[in-house]
């Protein structure tokens, strides 16, 4: 059973989840070796996540390891009605996805793919599990664990954990290296440029961008603007991220300072009000919002509401413009949801084929590991992200050297010294 928006498109769905698959050879290469060694063979697994060609090969090669998968949408606006399609006719997934589906649309479809009765969970923003332990405590018992993808998710986590409220294990795939330094750097700082300018058609050269949070995200973000000739100033709470700014040569102000002279304002904190209503009320002319954290609380989008006069929706794709009472307009991107899925097509493949592969392997590892691990918050091992880089490595063609034996003897010794 399935819940997509039109069936009809599954064939269009399935060419553009192949386009996908050609970059991602390092998921390619784990469903190969999945098929071959059924990790996942009669596992049940639950997944919010975006509904991209992206996710889509993470699903196959999870139904490739023997998982019967269910899978919901963590964001209306970055469904791909296609690739639902295409996964629910022709890849055999249960999926509960439409673009643009309310709120009540929006949950209804977890609770509808909760039905499987997962023995593990996937989760981008932690709303499954939320769920899960709120209203469906009576499929608690069967969850083994699962894996957050999120900053926003695992920063959830962790106070469930605190609060003794946590009833499985749960990895943070975010945190693992080849997830957080490629994912949120190289593929945020791409995608989210890329969504402002489909929406905007603006030129960023010569732009004054504001970016809150200096995060991975953040950094990424940073670099490539600077290396669009914007003026890049960064907002932050942590004095170390704030220093590393500096260091790096971005301008560091408080966010009552910057918004009075922003041309374009990013946030990817993982917090909610980071831009509220007073420095709305400060911006200038024209200034353009966009958000890339998960969840849609970090613009103030209510005081915006209230600050304007008059709303002119869908100006662009993607844009809706508010006009203030003394005649300055704003304007929102993606109704300050995830601006780089909702006005383009969220991270390239190639960079997602790292985050995937982690999941896919974490699945496998957690279906053997699950029995010793506590109801916590459990780092990635390792060695599943020392593999991946390294498969990652050999499909770009690209050697490394290794250590000599005399040079492992040396590591592993305290008597030698220089």
């Amino acid at each position: 059973m399935s819940d997509v928006a039109d069936m009809a498109l599954a064939g269009s769905g399935v060419g553009r989840i192949e386009w996908a698959d050609r970059s991602m050879p390092v998921l390619r290469l784990i469903r190969e070796r999945f098929a071959a060694d059924r990790p996942l063979d009669g596992w049940r697994i639950a997944a919010c996540m975006h509904v991209t060609t992206e996710t889509a090969n993470l699903i196959r090669t999870l139904q490739a390891g023997g998982a019967h998968v269910s899978l919901a949408a963590s964001n209306p606006l970055s469904t791909q009605d296609d690739t639902a399609a295409a996964l629910a006719v022709e890849y055999g997934a249960s999926v509960f996805a439409r673009s643009g589906v309310d709120r009540d649309g929006y949950y209804r479809h977890i609770h509808q793919a909760l039905e499987i009765g997962p023995d593990l969970v996937l989760d981008d923003g932690c709303d499954l599990v939320n769920l899960l332990h709120l209203e469906r405590t009576d499929l608690l018992g069967a969850v083994k664990g699962g894996c957050e993808e999120t900053t926003t998710g695992v920063i959830r986590l962790h106070q469930m954990a605190r609060e003794g409220a946590l009833k499985f294990p749960m990895v943070a795939v975010n945190d693992t290296d080849t997830k957080h330094m490629f994912d949120n750097r190289y593929g945020t700082g791409q995608s989210t440029l890329d969504g402002i300018i489909r929406a905007t058609n603006t030129l960023l050269a010569g732009k004054t961008i504001v970016i809150a949070g200096f995060g991975y995200c953040g950094r990424g973000l940073a670099e490539r603007a600077r290396g669009l000739g914007a003026r890049v100033v960064v907002t932050e709470i942590d004095p170390v991220k704030a220093l590393d700014a500096v260091l790096q040569g971005f301008a560091v102000e408080p966010m009552d300072d910057a918004c009075r002279h922003g041309d374009v304002f990013i946030t990817v904190t993982g917090n909610r009000d980071v831009i509220r209503g007073e420095h709305l009320a400060a911006m200038k002319d024209g200034a353009i919002l966009a958000n890339s954290g998960h969840f849609d609380v970090e613009i103030d989008v209510r005081a915006l509401a209230d600050l304007a006069v008059a709303v002119n929706p869908g100006v662009r794709p993607q844009a809706d413009e508010y006009v203030l009472a003394d005649g300055r307009r704003l304007v929102l991107l993606a109704e300050g949801r995830l601006v780089n899925l909702a006005a383009a097509e969220g991270h390239p493949a190639a960079v997602m084929d790292m985050s995937f592969a982690d999941q896919a392997l974490t699945c496998a590892w957690l279906a053997e590991a699950h029995a010793g691990l506590a109801a916590a918050v459990h780092d990635v091992p390792k060695e599943i992200d020392t593999e991946v880089a390294r498969l990652k490595l050999a499909s770009m063609a690209i050697g490394i050297d290794s250590l000599t034996p005399d040079q492992e003897e040396y590591l592993r010794s305290w008597r030698l010294g220089s």
